[in-house]
């Protein structure tokens, strides 16, 4: 583990892959007769987190980018390109992982490969919100939390635009979708996570405990508030779907974020003891981990158990897949030492993580 890593942020981020790996297993493999069982409801419930998790931790990380380039005294051109070479990057593995799925995958549409997947809504938003370096960072924070709350309030007018005239890529980017990840309301994490790293940047390390428990404290006003807000009678709205394009979900998976954010830092400052965690292991990987397990659970290697296991056989699996990714995961951070000594250092893994 590097030194320099903010361990509770990639603690946290390796829950969130843990939590998707489990999610993703028993959509993959639980028999479609046990869909409605209460395990497996449960499974997808908690599994719908993870690309909020990922959208808000890359919202702070590249609130650490940006401080990093404003403290060097870069310009601002060099600082918004800095910027979008985060989200050059984000696109190039979007793009590349929707063309091995579709080689893997085929014979399959051709359009699959330029589908809005997480990884394309994360280099979308990283551009668009690139332009945040321009401001401080004390500025940036406050900006940043008013841009995601305005770009969640406006996903239900945006669903309700009249889309059928528009290109279909500028549709799936922009539009709230139940399955595909648009701009609205997606990028609202990405501003959200902006603003808490800009937070985090301009706390002094003696008193990052104070602004983690008032992060705690606010995650908890946000849920509980947008939940009895989005039970109220009335709406400022003429249709939203809670589900789909609602303000108050936003909210809630923020208040989430928020509480997990601090929950890893108590983990790994007061409860975890020193040395390897398989969480944070994960989460120094979640890039690969989340590129190898779509293959590998949506994929053709399992094909014999697709849609075909109980909910105990489900729950294996899960497992399975989880110690195989933790397996990856240590493979590739490890490879220099691990690798066979016949192996040529030109097959060496290099480059980012996660």
């Amino acid at each position: 583990m590097k030194p320099d890593r903010l361990s509770f942020i990639d603690w946290t981020r390796g829950l969130g892959a843990a939590i998707m790996l489990q999610g993703h297993a028993f959509h993959s493999f639980t028999h479609p007769s046990l869909r409605e069982s209460a395990p497996f409801i449960y499974s997808q419930f908690v599994g719908g987190m993870p690309p909020a998790i990922f959208l808000f931790l890359t919202g702070v990380t590249l609130a650490f980018l940006m401080d990093s380039m404003e403290r060097k005294g870069l310009g601002t051109g060099q600082r918004i390109l800095g910027a979008l070479k985060r989200s050059r990057y984000l696109f190039l593995l979007a793009f590349g992982f929707r063309l091995q799925m579709f080689l893997f995958g085929w014979p399959r549409p051709w359009e699959d490969i330029f589908k809005v997947d997480v990884l394309n809504c994360m280099g979308f938003s990283v551009a668009v919100l690139s332009l945040m370096t321009l401001f401080p960072t004390a500025e940036r924070a406050r900006l940043s939390a008013a841009l995601g709350f305005a770009i969640a309030v406006a996903t239900p007018v945006i669903a309700q635009l009249e889309w059928t005239g528009w290109p279909s890529v500028a549709r799936q980017y922009l539009a709230p979708d139940g399955v595909l990840f648009g701009f609205f309301p997606w990028a609202a994490f990405l501003a959200f996570g902006l603003a808490v790293g800009s937070a985090i940047r301009l706390t002094q390390p003696e008193n990052l405990n104070r602004l983690l428990q008032w992060l705690a404290v606010g995650g908890f006003v946000v849920i509980y508030g947008s939940q009895y807000a989005s039970n109220l009678p009335f709406s400022l709205y003429t249709k939203s779907e809670f589900w789909i394009d609602s303000p108050w979900l936003v909210f809630i998976k923020t208040g989430i974020c928020l509480l997990l954010l601090a929950a890893g830092w108590v983990w790994t400052q007061y409860i975890a003891k020193p040395g390897w965690s398989w969480i944070r292991q994960l989460g120094t990987t979640s890039l690969l981990v989340y590129w190898v397990h779509v293959e590998l659970v949506y994929g053709r290697w399992f094909w014999y158990w697709k849609e075909n296991l109980t909910i105990p056989q489900a729950s294996i699996m899960a497992v399975l897949v989880i110690l195989l990714m933790v397996a990856l995961s240590y493979a590739r951070t490890n490879w220099d030492r691990l690798k066979p000594a016949w192996v040529p250092d030109v097959l060496s893994f290099r480059g980012r993580t996660s």
